[in-house]
């Protein structure tokens, strides 16, 4: 059934490709739309002892092809991915505490150490019920971005909602060359300017792994309101949340704790996030003005632990009305993920970010927000409807030095945890990012990026990988639409 569902979706974009481009295809009663996303990775990791691949190129593809349909009241919606992976690095995994060398060492690991690998899966398949004008029960396998559910009609906060809220705790980790899904039901209650919703629902595997049609022995229920207002030249969006999160993988956590003491704890992660966000666009005649606060708490049981963490982040911005040619936007900010400082205490102090997409907030995804200090820059440039130019400034340490240096994004197999954390040896310092992106979109069928970061690595760097404690990524991508 999966090769037979692989080769008619297959045939299906050939006929599809056959015809004249346009944002959408119908074929009968169905519309067909496929993006094809191609890019090119070169990373060059801090360098450890030893002959390891640090430095390497790979190839990583997705190709989606989707079908829509409506019947009545009824939206129905089937969707194929085909992510493909070539030259993968084999030897890029050092040990403890150096671990894996960049992101082609996961991709690797989870593909039965394979340099070449690729397979079909359904990325979607659902049916969205319109109970009535405000109402909607989705059912089935569909992608979900917590802070996604209502799109403010002002620019500016609907960018600063897409980049710097949305998909912080629950995402579908879409940078990655596979990303995930969720098997579940979604409803919402919308108006023009409020939203419900609820979601409960399981992740599938992906994200590294090429294999998308399983799932995770996790579940988690999200619970949110969001409030669009504001009058005059201040425009607001304004959100509440709640999400109730299980791991009953019964694997080996990742915390600060002795190896000994985590392979003893098999209980489960049950942790309750509660939370807000706030985002705030101010028209003035000197330009615009935005300013964002978002926070959680966290309380439950970290395996045989208390749960007992937070997260902050507060950033600010402005748009000048000078130099209309660029339409340069500065914004700065700061965001702190809380650590743990005591292994031996029975709490579990460390923020967990659940089920993120921690690119957005990561471009160079070698951190996350678990025990980490973020003060960092940003300068969007403008100066074409087609090129948008972007660099940021990252200065990154650990909350606690006690603690370890996390990253990742959540469950994607159920053999791996999904976060690695490396201990540095009470070293707090990570390093300083700096970074460049260029997206030229050169019709509506085709966007090229080109993205480039160096760190410089800090005290914690140092410690770690004594060869070379500096580090860049970066990749050419090209996405094609149809």
């Amino acid at each position: 059934m999966k090769k037979l569902l692989f080769v008619l979706s297959l045939l299906a974009a050939m006929r599809a490709g056959a015809q004249t481009p346009a944002t959408s295809l119908t074929l009968g009663e169905v519309t067909f739309t496929a993006t094809l996303r191609s890019r090119t990775y070169v990373w060059d990791w801090f360098q450890p002892a030893g002959t390891f691949q640090n430095q390497y190129a790979y190839s990583g593809n997705l190709l989606r092809l989707n079908f829509a349909a409506k019947a009545g009241t009824t939206d129905l919606d089937a969707e194929v991915a085909v992510p493909f992976l070539l030259g993968l690095p084999n030897n890029a995994t050092a040990a403890a505490p150096q671990g894996a060398l960049g992101l082609g060492s996961n991709y690797f690991a989870a593909n039965s150490g394979s340099q070449y690998t690729s397979m079909g899966f359904a990325k979607q398949l659902y049916a969205r019920f319109h109970l009535n004008k405000s109402q909607t029960l989705q059912t089935g396998r569909f992608e979900f971005n917590d802070a996604s559910e209502l799109a403010p009609k002002n620019a500016t906060l609907a960018t600063l909602k897409r980049d710097r809220v949305s998909q912080r705790l629950i995402g579908t980790f879409g940078f990655s060359d596979v990303g995930r899904s969720f098997d579940g039901l979604r409803y919402s209650w919308s108006a023009p300017t409020t939203d419900f919703t609820f979601v409960g629902a399981t992740p599938t595997r992906g994200v590294f792994q090429t294999d998308g049609w399983g799932w995770n022995r996790v579940a988690f229920g999200y619970a949110a309101f969001t409030k669009e207002w504001g009058h005059g030249g201040h425009s607001a969006d304004t959100r509440i949340f709640v999400i109730d999160y299980d791991d009953f993988r019964h694997i080996l956590k990742t915390d600060n704790r002795p190896t000994a003491v985590r392979k003893g704890d098999t209980e489960n992660i049950h942790i309750q996030t509660w939370g807000a966000h706030s985002i705030h666009a101010f028209t003035t005649k000197a330009g615009i003005i935005d300013a964002l606060g978002w926070g959680a708490v966290q309380t439950g049981r970290w395996g045989t632990q208390t749960q007992r963490a937070y997260a902050l982040d507060f950033e600010g911005g402005f748009q000048p009305a000078i130099l209309p040619t660029l339409k340069p936007w500065l914004r700065a900010g700061y965001t702190i993920g809380s650590g743990d400082g005591n292994p031996g205490d029975n709490k579990h102090n460390t923020f967990f970010q659940i089920l993120p997409t921690p690119r957005p907030y990561a471009r160079f995804p070698f951190f996350n927000m678990m025990n980490t200090e973020d003060a960092f820059g940003a300068m969007v440039l403008r100066p074409h409807s087609k090129v948008t130019i972007s660099s940021e400034y990252h200065s990154l340490r650990l909350t606690n030095p006690n603690d370890l240096w996390y990253s990742g994004g959540g469950a994607y197999q159920p053999w791996t945890f999904g976060y690695t954390g490396r201990s540095t040896s009470g070293k707090r310092s990570l390093g300083n990012l700096y970074d460049t992106s260029v997206e030229y979109r050169a019709t509506r069928h085709m966007t090229f990026t080109a993205y480039l970061g160096y760190t410089q690595g800090l005290a914690a760097m140092r410690q770690i990988y004594t060869v070379g404690k500096n580090a860049q990524f970066g990749y050419l991508e090209a996405l094609f639409r149809i």
